[in-house]
């Protein structure tokens, strides 16, 4: 079969352009990171959490790399059609998971930069770069989910958007409630950390379970019709992230009491976790209002 090759035109679209952008600033990011030194041996648990984070970032820029780059390869040579992938729900889904992973990367990262000791001009120009890189991505969303409805398939509409959203949060917080949990002395791990956790990791296997079935176009192959069951997850995902979320405001607060059993050292951590599950339970909610109304639709037509 003979390879097809764009035109030469379409070398100089946005689209090819901004995923050009998104390859070279990604691997500029985690090349400057990779050179960096690596940190003392004996560190504290303060330390600790800055090395989970910094291979959180890492794992970031390396994953999307390598997905930006075999999504940029096969739009040149025009092998997307062979793949059997919502290809169209593939490039929106890479492309807005991708904003959102660098953006906190983007974050995490200078916050790193600021409480290590050694500053070096490598770690600056990642930061920078890192920041290039969200703007990357955000410009490739801007111009998927600004395509017509037919070419930006169902993960570029609004209900898409809120579940790639709850995918990001999911991630955020597994990563910062394991984190939060570790920081902690021994003996203290309470069964609200716990609770959230498993919150948390169930949301996030609802999450990849809803991805998998959209990109792979099964959706006639599910049990139960799709729209159903995607209300029935956004159900489950709120209420699982309302008792996570008063579970992190009941640790916001032991952060204001003189006798609080929360370190200092984990208070950035539990306030983050509290911010992100908010945001998280808010995309939920909001996506169970759309799956209730295309049932209310449904059920009058």
């Amino acid at each position: 079969m003979p390879v097809i090759v764009l035109e030469a035109k379409d070398f100089t679209s946005p689209l090819f352009l901004v995923r050009t952008w998104e390859v070279l600033s990604t691997c500029t990011t985690f090349s400057l990171v990779a050179s960096l030194e690596p940190s003392d041996k004996n560190q504290t648990n303060h330390q600790s959490n800055i090395n989970s984070f910094r291979i959180f970032c890492m794992f970031t820029w390396c994953f999307f790399f390598t997905l930006t780059l075999l999504i940029h390869i096969l739009s040149v040579i025009q092998f997307h059609s062979l793949i059997p992938i919502s290809w169209k729900n593939l490039t929106i889904t890479v492309a807005v998971l991708g904003a959102l992973m660098c953006l906190s990367a983007s974050v995490v990262f200078p916050w790193i930069i600021m409480d290590h000791p050694k500053r070096s001009p490598h770690s600056v120009a990642a930061a920078v770069v890192s920041c290039l890189t969200f703007l990357a991505y955000t410009s490739e969303s801007y111009i998927l989910c600004t395509q017509a409805h037919e070419q930006r398939g169902y993960m570029g509409s609004m209900p898409g958007l809120l579940k790639t959203l709850q995918l990001w949060g999911g991630c955020q917080l597994i990563l910062l409630a394991v984190e939060a949990v570790c920081g902690l002395p021994s003996g203290e791990h309470s069964w609200q950390s716990w609770v959230s956790c498993m919150s948390y990791s169930i949301c996030v296997l609802m999450s990849l379970v809803t991805l998998v079935v959209i990109l792979g176009d099964l959706a006639g192959r599910c049990l139960l019709p799709f729209d159903r069951f995607l209300a029935g997850f956004s159900l489950i995902g709120v209420l699982f992230y309302m008792v996570a979320t008063v579970i992190c405001f009941t640790k916001v607060l032991k952060l204001r009491d003189p006798g609080q059993s929360v370190p200092n050292r984990s208070a950035p951590l539990v306030i983050m976790e509290t911010v992100v599950a908010s945001i998280t339970l808010l995309a939920y909610t909001v996506d169970l209002a759309f799956s209730i109304k295309l049932l209310c639709d449904r059920s009058h037509s």
